[in-house]
């Protein structure tokens, strides 16, 4: 595993020079801190996780283009109202032309509503358990997510984290590339050994660097490719 500022000076060549590079790093989903991510309401993290969870697998643009009529559907996102969600209300939303009508990805809102309506009952606000969670710790932030959530393994509940503002690495397929380039990995493989010197590598350059997980992440994508 090289220095970083080495894996930077490949990226920097890639993207044609270091004032281009710091140009497209620089306002792009920038971390929040502890603070900001404390006051975020619930009913924004329950958002992002449905807006998440659909675009998964389905078209961006489109999920994009009917959000609105996601946040009006579902009323704000209400997490204490919809983790109650009737079976009455269901079916409705399956007829609902406002938003995508698929059934399991519907199912997810009531489900991360009542993992959100947990987390605040344990930690005062969902929000603040996010803002402290460790960010050198984020597979187990991750791990954590697939485990208690509903569809929030994998890349969707990397995505939601950046989106919100969470500082993270997202692991697509260009960050792995350039993960088993630098001998991090041996392959593409996400198992507890791999994830685990993802995290060792990840703070390792974060403290030798000063750069944020955002940045790393994405500068090691642009290394190979078009990054995240």
């Amino acid at each position: 595993m090289r220095p970083f500022e080495e894996i930077e000076s490949l990226a920097t060549e890639k993207k044609g020079g270091a004032a281009q590079l710091a140009a497209l790093l620089g306002g792009h989903n920038l971390p929040k801190s502890e603070a900001e991510l404390e006051q975020i309401g619930d009913d924004r993290w329950l958002a992002m996780f449905t807006k998440c969870v659909f675009q998964a697998g389905f078209s961006w643009k489109v999920i994009d283009q009917k959000w609105p009529g996601f946040e009006e559907a579902f009323e704000g996102f209400d997490v204490a109202r919809l983790a109650f969600l009737p079976d009455e209300a269901f079916e409705a939303l399956l007829k609902d032309t406002r938003i995508v009508r698929n059934g399991a990805k519907i199912k997810t809102v009531q489900h991360n509503a009542i993992f959100l309506k947990e987390l605040a009952a344990e930690h005062g606000s969902a929000s603040k358990f996010f803002a402290h969670y460790p960010v050198d710790d984020q597979i187990g932030l991750m791990e954590f997510l697939k485990k208690r959530g509903s569809r929030l393994g994998g890349n969707t509940g990397q995505l939601a984290l950046r989106f919100m503002g969470k500082e993270s690495f997202i692991l697509s397929g260009d960050v792995v590339n350039a993960l088993i380039r630098e001998n991090v990995v041996e392959n593409d493989r996400l198992s507890k050994k791999n994830l685990k010197a993802i995290q060792v590598a990840f703070n390792d350059w974060k403290a030798t660097s000063g750069r944020t997980l955002n940045e790393i992440s994405r500068i090691l994508a642009f290394s190979v490719g078009t990054g995240r």
